[in-house]
Formats: C-alpha cells, structure tokens, sequence
C-alpha cells in the first residue's frame, strides 16, 4: 500500500513537537548550567572565605607577635631604668643619711 504524504498542517504539527522538544533539552541544559555555575561560585565564596579567614588569622599572630615583642621590649627597658635609678639612688645615700642626721640630730 502506498504511503500516504502528511498534510501540511501534521508537518507542521510535527515540526512543532520536534521543536518543543529540542527546546525543552536546551532550557534542561540552560538550567545545569546555571546550577553548576551557582555551585561553582559558592565553592569559589566559600573558598575565598577561607582563605581570608586564615590570611587575617596569619596578620592577627604576626601583629600579636610584634606587640609581644614590644611590651617585652618596654618592659626590660623599664626595669633597667630602675635599676639605673636604684644604683644612683644608693650612689647618693650616704650625702642623704648625713643630711639627715644633721638636721635631726643637734650638734
């Protein structure tokens, strides 16, 4: 039996199918897409965050350190100058002893 042709109206019918079809694939792709690129953009947020996160924990110690460093610093600074204090103080006790005494003590 002979084929029978399809109207114009199935052709088109038909071309519309095939159309919804290949556009449903392509908007399915479209939505991957834009899945995976959200994901790979919360990787890269993540990601940075980290290493934002350790890069100012590394400043944090480095200036912690350096502070450390300084108060250590100030504080033997300030206790040779009290011991530079003391030294000169006992340099001059004797001249104070004897000021005293003479003022307490008639002759």
């Amino acid at each position: 039996m002979a084929e029978v042709e399809p109207t114009l109206l199935q052709q088109i019918r038909k071309r519309e199918v095939e159309l919804s079809v290949e556009t449903d694939q392509a908007r399915q792709e479209a939505e991957q897409i834009i899945a995976d690129a959200r994901r790979e953009a919360a990787e890269i947020i993540k990601k940075a965050e980290t290493d934002g996160q350790n890069t100012a924990d590394e400043h944090y110690k480095k200036g912690l350190a350096s502070v450390l460093d300084e108060v250590e610093k100030l504080k033997q600074r300030g206790e040779e100058e009290a011991e530079s204090a003391r030294l000169q103080g006992e340099q001059h006790l004797p001249e104070a002893i004897d000021k005293i005494l003479s003022v307490v003590t008639p002759e």
